[in-house]
């Protein structure tokens, strides 16, 4: 009897670059985990169906094994369109909406993201992330997830109210290999230490003075040409800078030192972290990839254990 035999689940979080498998058992625990390259872009010119398929069949999974997927693979562009869920949108209730995986044998479904009217803004994945964050149940509740395209999520009393999308990690990337802060910041920018002084100096600015961000931004070409800021340095300024103006846009006004509940891992997570605290916000760290297996395993749950549609 293989591991794999006692999963009763396999999850899916499907991005655009890079996608993870979980296998979970009847209690939502790890059996196995399967990280690969195979995004959405990839899996586009492969087929979902046979990428998926590959995968499992390489875990050792049960042919009949249900699979739960969030993320890009409901976009439009991928494997089918899983639309988005209007707000205000309760938490409980994202399954609901699930679609199929078209051309596939075996049970998939493919969780809708949400969008907003007013203003516009969508998201896809991190609302199975939001779902798996256990401590926002009753009350308001602020959420910070960080990546390429960084979350603020409100949240009141178990549904999704309002959120608001900053391309933090996409304009860094942007910044320095292609403009002209790339000559400051070298080829291979290294992302700072949570307790690296440059960071916050340059954080510092940017929350005191977010309005002056693009005059911010070419002083640390400035600064470097004068021989101020080291290469690294120089990553360390873009990021504080960038990151600074993210909270600073997301402070709600009247109360601006809310507690966060920041949904994050790894290095990224603790940026985040020692950035929020030097802004003044007493923060609740969630870890975000036990966040969307909790999400992927409560929506399977809803949809094919405790009396979901067949």
């Amino acid at each position: 009897m293989t591991a794999a035999s006692s999963a009763h689940v396999a999850a899916v979080d499907w991005g655009t670059s890079n996608m993870r498998i979980w296998l979970l058992d009847a209690d939502g625990g790890v059996v196995s985990e399967r990280r690969s390259d195979d995004g959405m872009a990839k899996a586009g010119e492969k087929g979902f169906g046979a990428v998926l398929e590959a995968h499992l069949a390489a875990m050792h999974a049960p042919a009949d094994i249900p699979v739960v997927v969030c993320g890009m693979a409901g976009a439009r562009q991928g494997w089918v369109d899983a639309g988005y869920l209007s707000l205000p949108a309760p938490i409980a209730g994202f399954a609901k909406q699930a679609v199929k995986g078209p051309g596939i044998g075996r049970d998939v479904r493919i969780l809708p993201g949400l969008s907003q009217e007013t203003p516009p803004d969508v998201m896809r994945g991190e609302e199975t992330q939001i779902a798996g964050a256990a401590s926002l149940g009753r009350g308001r509740h602020l959420v910070c997830m960080p990546g390429t395209h960084s979350k603020w999520v409100e949240v009141a009393d178990g549904s999704v109210t309002a959120f608001r999308t900053a391309m933090t990690g996409e304009l860094f990337a942007l910044l320095a290999a292609s403009s002209i802060l790339r000559h400051s910041i070298g080829a291979s920018p290294a992302q700072p230490a949570p307790d690296d002084e440059t960071f916050g100096v340059w954080l510092d600015r940017a929350l005191h003075h977010p309005e002056a961000l693009t005059s911010l931004l070419f002083r640390i070409r400035a600064t470097g040409l004068l021989g101020e800021l080291s290469p690294r340095d120089a990553a360390a300024a873009l990021s504080g800078l960038l990151i600074g103006s993210e909270i600073a846009a997301a402070q709600p006004a009247g109360d601006p030192k809310r507690r966060v509940v920041l949904v994050a891992s790894g290095a990224l997570g603790s940026l985040y972290d020692a950035a929020l605290r030097r802004a003044g916000h007493a923060v609740e760290p969630v870890d975000a990839d036990a966040a969307v297996r909790a999400g992927l395993f409560a929506a399977a749950r809803a949809l094919f254990f405790d009396g979901g549609p067949a």
